[in-house]
């Protein structure tokens, strides 16, 4: 399969990129399963941006550093933020309908860490909206073509010596992709974008849907780039806690709108750890606290209340989230909500530039997958779609200003990849099992507040599991399962050799041995396939 571009993932990173990279050449997406099963597609708050006439470019400045912890990328925060309105300008004009208020302003909302009213939303559907309207769009347009059921396997690379430096480096010009019949298929593309989600699905508990295996970090790296900030992995506070209720988040926009935390016994306990800011601190810090005050009372949840709002307001406010709740028993007009923190958001991912370019020639990163600066040591709420909108459209204009530039490398039908393997493995409890045990070895050992030798306990039992999935790997035909079960292990050894390099607590990461800030230590940390144990160490821009 030949064309132009070749996008891996179907959020709101890819889609937007693919649309734009439509008017240059061919486009082929490959998702490895629905359209649909995206992150975005889960997002509840919105799009952050400057939108209303009491905000201003530098109070979103200031909140994203602030939240960042001092490892965000000073101007990489300034150019997201300025370009915002444009992004969001772009989002309505292909007909994403934003929540307005009578006037015709946007309804803005306000979430943990923002000064200001500035979260652009379609109630608490917003990820949903802006999917369905992108999708649309893609599917009118004649250039591009969606491959569903398709899971990239690994990347296609070749050596090319830089005449500049004279050094050797790597060149993408492809994917081996496998289908769910255990075919495996070459794509060619001048371009490969990565826009994969993050790895939620590392962790035992998580918001994220079963997609987040952290598949392009894994290909990236595994293709030569450099990852970084791995260790800043953000734990949503309010998960809903319930049985039946699978990874389904309580909008952070509901503590923007006065919800607040109180424990089993009813008592508010927010002033304890964040006097200033209570519930809409960030969300490190809510974790946090909740975190603490689980393991200081042994409940197994606190809960979110905001049943003293007004009743029509929460039903029009919060459809998903009380239709939700009210399925389960819980009316949230009347009732506290039972929640727990769960992971949500990989801060880290593969390293790149303001074009979203890796190392890698001809390989870009976007969104989740992506460690842009943007975000440092702790995400800023709703600044995600934000990131993934800005950086389809840099990585957009770089491809256009450089498209006469750009070749497509001829590859050879390859179907040796899955040649020399064995049988099919008949038996996927092994793939299961071990899937288990590694969510719950990372949730137990490297969770929101870590020890050394938590970490260190957890390396050792992930490098045994490593080595036998990497048995299984050679020894039987590979499954989509199986290439998740070998992506997730290795991002699960990156966060834990990320967490082990920081010897200090900074934003996401809380470590109990070094519970204080070292200036020395404010750098990112970029590790590399070839040198996994000797990370680089980039200081902050």
């Amino acid at each position: 399969m030949k064309s132009d571009f070749l996008v891996v993932g179907t959020g709101i990173a890819g889609l937007s990129f693919a649309l734009k990279a439509a008017k240059l050449g061919t486009v082929n997406i490959i998702t490895k399963k629905a359209q649909v099963d995206t992150a975005t597609n889960l997002a509840q708050g919105g799009v952050a941006a400057v939108l209303g006439e009491s905000d201003d470019f530098e109070s979103h400045v200031s909140d994203t550093l602030l939240s960042g912890d001092g490892l965000c990328d000073e101007d990489v925060v300034r150019m997201v933020v300025k370009d915002g309105p444009s992004r969001v300008t772009e989002l309505m004009d292909i007909g994403v309908n934003f929540i307005k208020n009578e006037d015709g302003s946007l309804n803005l909302g306000k979430e943990g860490g923002h000064s200001d009213r500035r979260v652009a939303h379609a109630y608490d559907l917003t990820g949903k909206e802006i999917e369905s309207a992108l999708i649309e769009r893609v599917r009118k347009e004649k250039n591009i073509t969606v491959f569903e059921n398709h899971a990239c396997a690994e990347l296609i690379t070749e050596k090319v010596l830089e005449v500049e430096t004279e050094r050797t480096k790597h060149r993408c010009t492809g994917a081996l992709v496998l289908k769910v019949s255990g075919e495996v298929v070459v794509f060619s593309a001048k371009i490969c974008v990565l826009c994969t989600g993050g790895a939620g699905k590392v962790y035992l508990y998580t918001s994220n849907p079963d997609i987040a295996t952290g598949d392009g970090v894994a290909l990236a790296f595994r293709a030569g780039a450099g990852v970084a900030n791995m260790e800043f992995v953000q734990f949503h506070p309010t998960c809903l806690y319930h049985l039946n209720a699978k990874n389904f988040l309580i909008s952070e926009a509901v503590r923007g709108e006065g919800a607040i935390l109180i424990n089993s016994k009813g008592e508010r306990f927010m002033q304890e750890y964040e006097p200033d800011r209570l519930e809409l601190a960030t969300r490190d810090k809510v974790a946090r606290a909740i975190d603490q005050e689980l393991k200081k009372t042994g409940a197994d949840c606190v809960y979110l209340d905001i049943s003293h709002s007004d009743s029509n307001f929460l039903k029009n406010r919060f459809p998903a989230i009380y239709h939700r709740c009210k399925s389960l028993g819980i009316d949230i007009t009347k009732d506290p909500i039972p929640v727990v923190p769960a992971a949500h958001y990989l801060c880290g991912g593969v390293l790149t530039d303001q074009f979203g370019k890796t190392c890698v020639e001809n390989l870009f990163t976007l969104g989740e997958t992506a460690c842009t600066g943007l975000h440092g040591g702790n995400r800023l709420a709703s600044n995600s779609l934000l990131e993934a909108l800005v950086f389809a459209e840099n990585a957009y204009c770089y491809c256009k200003e450089n498209w006469g530039d750009m070749k497509l490398i001829k590859q050879s039908e390859s179907e040796k990849w899955q040649k020399g393997r064995g049988e099919a493995l008949d038996e996927e409890i092994v793939v299961n099992h071990n899937w288990d045990v590694i969510r719950r070895i990372m949730w137990d050992y490297v969770g929101i507040v870590r020890k050394k030798s938590r970490l260190e306990i957890a390396k050792q039992k992930i490098g045994v599991l490593k080595g036998e999935i990497e048995d299984i790997l050679e020894t039987y035909r590979i499954t989509p399962n199986m290439l998740e079960l070998s992506n997730i292990t290795l991002v699960a050894s990156l966060i834990i050799e990320a967490s082990l390099k920081r010897e200090e607590s900074r934003g996401l990461h809380y470590i109990l041995d070094y519970p204080s800030k070292d200036k020395e230590q404010k750098k990112w940390n970029v590790f590399y396939k070839d040198k996994i144990n000797t990370p680089e160490g980039r200081i902050v821009r």
